[in-house]
């Protein structure tokens, strides 16, 4: 009996290091496996954020102009609108425009321009244009002057009050929308009423 007792002891072993060493092999696979698995979720997550700011840095240049386009009136000097026409003013004006195409269109009509601008001008007061309304009117003013020297359409403010004539009128159509201004924004470079 000490033979069939020494077997069985002896092949328990045999096994036990088989198993062992199977289960290393596995535990070695899974770790290998998931450290494969989580660097290639490491690298795709990074990619997916490099073209995710790839992508805000086109829409970001998209929306920027390439660069400004402005250009700047000669100065005007014109006597204004005082009673006894002692009053002038000296203003200098910069117009922001929404391309380089638009410049180039307004430096063929600049006569136009300023003639219209200064015709604006002489129709204030001082007191007008020592206001900062007065002066923002102006600006306004200035833009849908400029807009129709270049042939674009500016809607017509709404009346808030209507004639007694205007009543029988009956109501007109909306107009079809016109396109928009090429002028952003009138900007004064100097402003001097003495």
């Amino acid at each position: 009996m000490s033979a069939t007792t020494a077997d069985p002891t002896a092949a328990a072993p045999g096994k036990s290091k088989g198993k062992s060493k199977l289960l290393l092999v596995v535990l070695a696979l899974v770790v290998l496996l998931g450290g494969a698995g989580g660097g290639g979720w490491f690298y795709l997550q990074s990619r997916k954020a490099h073209v995710e700011d790839d992508e805000e840095d086109a829409h970001a240049s998209a929306k920027k102009p390439a660069s400004p386009n402005y250009l700047a009136l000669e100065n005007m000097v014109v006597n204004l609108a005082d009673p006894g026409g002692e009053r002038v003013a000296q203003v200098g004006i910069t117009l922001d425009l929404v391309d380089a195409k638009a410049a180039d269109q307004l430096k063929a009509m600049m006569p136009a321009v300023r003639s219209s601008v200064l015709l604006l001008l002489t129709q204030r007061t001082s007191e007008e244009l020592l206001k900062r309304d007065g002066k923002e009117k102006l600006a306004q003013d200035v833009q849908v002057e400029v807009a129709k020297a270049l042939g674009y359409e500016v809607p017509k403010a709404s009346r808030k009050a209507k004639d007694a004539d205007d009543e029988d009128e009956p109501p007109r159509r909306k107009a079809r929308k016109a396109p928009a201004s090429p002028v952003n924004a009138v900007l004064f470079s100097s402003f001097i009423v003495q």
